[in-house]
């Protein structure tokens, strides 16, 4: 039904919280979904996640940009510099080789505790690199030079 939502328009947007935390927080050796650490840690598998069930549900990488780029920047805000690419815009993409394949492992999740319930999993799509305000942040599965993040700040409307 979440991909019918899709589908329908109805559902607009997809977006991970990224939820990491340590192995013990998710109480794996209890086996109850209801004591363990809430969300997935997957911002490093998103996107091939979303377009290994897209792809085969008949959705285009048109559909992707929509809700996972075009989508969460107009509901964060940032549409005007955000969410696609074209002159005035922050260069922030991705080069996406949508018909790779490759297997999750724990060297693929580039975060700090890589537990994933998608272990093991082949999935369709890699990102290649990654580009944030057009400066290089992501290649061949290594983060060259210094972290240039910054936290976003939506200018305030003003008062009419």
């Amino acid at each position: 039904m979440l991909w019918q939502g899709l589908r329908d328009g109805i559902i607009d947007l997809v977006v991970t919280d990224h939820s990491p935390c340590p192995p013990d927080m998710k109480r794996l050796e209890e086996g109850n979904f209801r004591t363990a650490w809430g969300g997935i840690a997957s911002l490093s598998v998103a996107l091939p996640l979303m377009w290994t069930e897209a792809e085969r549900r008949g959705f285009t990488l048109v559909d992707l940009t929509r809700w996972m780029s075009m989508a969460p920047a107009k509901l964060a805000g940032c549409s005007k510099q955000k969410g696609q690419i074209a002159a005035g815009f922050d260069a922030d993409f991705v080069v996406f080789d949508p018909e790779a394949f490759f297997v999750v492992t724990e060297e693929k999740l580039h975060y700090r505790y890589p537990v994933s319930p998608y272990l093991g999993e082949t999935l369709r799509g890699e990102v290649k690199a990654t580009y944030s305000r057009g400066n290089l942040v992501f290649s061949e599965n290594a983060f060259p030079g210094e972290p240039c993040g910054r936290e976003y700040r939506p200018k305030r409307q003003q008062a009419r």
